[in-house]
Parts: C-alpha cells; sequence; structure tokens
C-alpha cells in the first residue's frame, strides 16, 4: 500500500488527544496530522510521562506506543483500564510489528484499535475519526438515559401526585393529555375528558358519551377484549397498559394503552371503572419497524460471521480471539480469472462469480464447516472451528474434491471449463473478529499461511495438502506424490495431489 495524501473527509467531532512515542519523528508527524484535523494534541515521550499527563487532565483518546523503555504500551494500558476514572478512554496502539500476537494482547490488556507503523495518513484518520464518534455515541447514550430516567421518575411521581390530589382532580381531567375516563360495568361512559374525545375523534365529550353506548363496540377487531378485561378486574381490581387495537369515529383502527381501577364499595362491590387512555399508534408503528430493522440486522450478522460468533457479539462481546491446537483450511483460486475478466462485462463477470461461489457456499454448508471469506476470485475455507470436530481434515478434502468437481460445470468465455487451484494443510491457528463497522471473521498463523503457499504453488486443476493431511488420510483417499516442493518461508516440503475417495 503506497502512502496517501491527506484525506478530505472531516472527522465528525475535534478532541483532546494524547500521543505517546518514544520516536519523536513519529510523535511530530502524528501530532501534525491530528492538529490539521482540528484536535488538541498533547505529547508524551515515555509510558510514565503518559500517565502522569491522563491523571493531570484526561484525554478524550490515546495513540499509544507498544515498544518503550521502562514502561511499555501494554503495562501503560493496563494501568489506565484498571482505573475507573480513566478505564473508558479509547486506546489505539501503535507498533512497528504487525505480529497476531501484538495485536491480540493489545485488545486482551483493553486496547479498542491498532494501528501499525509505518503510518498510513488515511487509516490513522479513519481509525481515530471511528473510535471519536464511538466515545461520542457513548456519551449521548449515557445523556440519554439519564433524561429518560429522570423522565420516568417525574412520570411516576405525577402519578402519585393524581392519586393523592383529589381537590385538584377536575383540573387535572380536564387539561391532562391523556383520556381519563369513568364507565359502568356494563360499558357506558359516566365522564370523559377532553382528551379522550379527541383520541376517538369526536368534537366534544358530549359527543363522545352519545355516540359510544356500548365501549365494546369499539372493539371489533378484537370482539372478546373487553370481556376479558372486564373479568380481570373483577378479579384483580386494577391492570395497567394494557394494549388493545381499536375505532376511531371515522373507522381509522388505532392502539391504545389503558390503565384502569375498578372502584368499589365497603362490601367489595365494583360500583364503577375509572382510568387513562393513551393513543400507542406511533408507537406501534415505530416498534413494528424497529423490530423488522433488529431482525434484518440480526440476519445479516449470521451471514457474515459464524452463528456462535454473532451470538456472542450480540450478548455483548467486545473482543473475540481464541486459538485453536487443530483446524483444517482450504484455499481455492479460479485460474486465470484475472485475465478472463477483462473478456466478460462487468455484469456477466459478477454473475459467473456469483454462481460459483454460492454452489460452494451451499457445499460448506452440506459439510458444514465454515466459510472464512472471498477476496477477488479466492475462497477460503476452514473446518473444525469456532466448534470442534473430529472429522474436520476428512470433511475439507471431500469438500476439496466437490469444489473440483462443481467447477468443472462452469465455462469461460472461450468455451473451456474454468478450472481451480485448491490448497490444503492442518493444523493450530489464531482466530477472531476484527473491525468495527464491517466485522470480518479472520485466521491467522503458520497453518493459514502454509495452506495458501499449497494453492499458489499447485498446477490447475490439482488439489496439493501438506504431509501432515496425507498422513490424516491417507487410509481414506487416494494420493499421488509430487515429492518436494520449495515453499517460500519454509522451504523444502513434500506435497502430495489429492485426487480422489478411496470408498
Amino acid at each position: 500500500m503506497s502512502r496517501s495524501p491527506l484525506s478530505s473527509t472531516p472527522i465528525s467531532t475535534t478532541a483532546n488527544i494524547l500521543v505517546v512515542d518514544d520516536n519523536p519523528m513519529n510523535l511530530r508527524a502524528l501530532s501534525h496530522l491530528l492538529e490539521q484535523q482540528g484536535h488538541q494534541v498533547r505529547k508524551a515521550l515515555s509510558g510514565m510521562m503518559a500517565i502522569k499527563a491522563i491523571h493531570a487532565e484526561p484525554p478524550d483518546l490515546v495513540l499509544l506506543d507498544i515498544r518503550m523503555p521502562e514502561m511499555d504500551g501494554f503495562a501503560v494500558c493496563e494501568q489506565l483500564k484498571s482505573a475507573p476514572e480513566t478505564q473508558e478512554i479509547p486506546v489505539i496502539f501503535l507498533s512497528a510489528s504487525d505480529s497476531t500476537e501484538d495485536k491480540v494482547r493489545s485488545f486482551q490488556v483493553g486496547g479498542n484499535d491498532f494501528i501499525s507503523k509505518p503510518f498510513y495518513l488515511e487509516e490513522v484518520i479513519a481509525r481515530v475519526s471511528s473510535q471519536l464518534n464511538l466515545l461520542q455515541q457513548r456519551q449521548h447514550l449515557s445523556q440519554q438515559n439519564a433524561v429518560l430516567l429522570q423522565e420516568v421518575r417525574e412520570r411516576a411521581k405525577a402519578e402519585a401526585a393524581l392519586r393523592q390530589a383529589e381537590l385538584k382532580y377536575r383540573s387535572i381531567f380536564e387539561n391532562a393529555n391523556e383520556g381519563i375516563f369513568q364507565s359502568t360495568v356494563d360499558g357506558r361512559y359516566l365522564s370523559v375528558n377532553p382528551a379522550m374525545a379527541r383520541i376517538y375523534g369526536y368534537e366534544s365529550t358530549q359527543a363522545l358519551m352519545e355516540g359510544v353506548t356500548d365501549i365494546a363496540q369499539q372493539l371489533y377487531v378484537q370482539p372478546k377484549r373487553r370481556e376479558e378485561l372486564t373479568a380481570y378486574l373483577r378479579q384483580f381490581g386494577e391492570i395497567t397498559g394494557a394494549e388493545s387495537e381499536v375505532y376511531r369515529k371515522d373507522g381509522e383502527q388505532i392502539w391504545i394503552s389503558e390503565s384502569v381501577r375498578a372502584v368499589t364499595d365497603d362490601a367489595g362491590d365494583i360500583l364503577f371503572f375509572e382510568g387513562t387512555v393513551q393513543d400507542i399508534t406511533e408507537q406501534h408503528r415505530l416498534e413494528a419497524e424497529l423490530r423488522q430493522q433488529r431482525q434484518q440486522a440480526e440476519r445479516l450478522l449470521f451471514n457474515v460471521l459464524p452463528y456462535q460468533i454473532a451470538q456472542r457479539l450480540r450478548r455483548g462481546a467486545h473482543t473475540i480471539a481464541e486459538s485453536f491446537d487443530e483446524v483444517s483450511v482450504l484455499f481455492a483460486d479460479i485460474v486465470g480469472f484475472t485475465e478472463i475478466s477483462t473478456q466478460m462485462p462487468p455484469k456477466a463477470l459478477v454473475t459467473s462469480l456469483n454462481e460459483i461461489f454460492s454452489r460452494f457456499d451451499q457445499l460448506v454448508e452440506d459439510y458444514k464447516l465454515e466459510k472464512i471469506k472471498t477476496i477477488g476470485d479466492a475462497y477460503m475455507v476452514a473446518g473444525g472451528l469456532p466448534l470442534s470436530r473430529a472429522d474436520h481434515v476428512e470433511a475439507i478434502a471431500q469438500l476439496a474434491l466437490d469444489m473440483q468437481a462443481t467447477i468443472q460445470q462452469f465455462y469461460r468465455p472461450d468455451g473451456q471449463p474454468f478450472q481451480l487451484r485448491i490448497g490444503i494443510n492442518s493444523g493450530p491457528v489464531v482466530a477472531g473478529v476484527i473491525g468495527i463497522k464491517r466485522f470480518t471473521y479472520d485466521l491467522w498463523g503458520d497453518t493459514v499461511n502454509t495452506a495458501s503457499r499449497m494453492e499458489t504453488t499447485a498446477t490447475p486443476g490439482r488439489i496439493q495438502v501438506t504431509e501432515m493431511i496425507y498422513k490424516r488420510l491417507a487410509s481414506q483417499f487416494l494420493f499421488e506424490s509430487r515429492g518436494k516442493i520449495d515453499v517460500k518461508g519454509r522451504g523444502e516440503m513434500v506435497t502430495y495431489w489429492l485426487t480422489h475417495r478411496d470408498f
């Protein structure tokens, strides 16, 4: 990736940012970049200086170098996250190392994000902006919760005052925004307030009382509802928040929420009912839209991530990073697809690739494996995670054979069938979820790298596997020895061609 010029997209909020790095050049570069975005930037050349600066004036965000003398970034972050007054400050780690161990450790000690050196300006701006936006959203949510709590408390206080202030009842009755009524047990209104008339679409309280001689007639959509409410009130004396679908005078259906109590004589016989009514039609509409959006969001989440991982994110997990002792990894690549793409219209290209990968997706589903991702015309699958299974190697091998058979059913523009290169390896991996706006479940480790090398060094139409795969499956599948090949980063390796299943 080449270095990019300053992004023209502004960060949505300005902030007080502390940059911690023992390299003065890095410190000046980051400070200059962030100040150009309108932020107030403070600097610290060591972990101890950072701790003092944070306690003197807590920043909105910390950019923290990992490798520093005396006190490294991990120790600084752990100290911040252990103190209630600083634990909510977001931390973005900076590191010249791109190792998986550093990234995993960064999130384990409470870091919120990770930026590798050398810095790419647009990436720094985007990640800082993302963390500041998240901080702003959390603060806004906290303010909303405080307002909502205050509203709830005030509402409870008002309702208590309404029950106690009998002398002021008439004024409240006439001017309340809620509908207030008294009715006979058999369903005739004894009194209603103006708000009650407005809810049901009548021009006056008198018109409502004359027009509705049986309250049940407003419940044609729920004919048994009034009978059920009356039976409940006879038994328990009071009901709160009973929702019903009713009719207005003009025939419009609306939703109301009723809170009703039975007024009894000294003998316990019911004299009449009294209560309040709220029009909650708009609330119902918004709740229905919210449910639909939540269901759609959940469907998208379960399509993007493995089911178990998606469930953990729904339950509030912020960092997901796990080690697995044995996982099978498959890489597949469509041979020559890049060159072929120049010969096909964009719509035909995307349609063809979608049809191929959709068939592969179904095979992955059939074998209960996990599709990890696609990159262009490359396809990555894993078995044995996030739930372990004893037969993941066999399942991956059979999937590879079926993928080779499936690709033969799709043809290039020149009439020849497409071909795949496939590589398989098995061993330990680290898996986790990365990203903020677009979650990605990914794998890291030498096992993954070797599986990728198996694919890139395979010949078209063949499935190349490591010696570990061969030893595991030699009694169930047929192989051909390829001998030793030079593998980047691993030197010479003995590999095999997987050809058939030995039924």
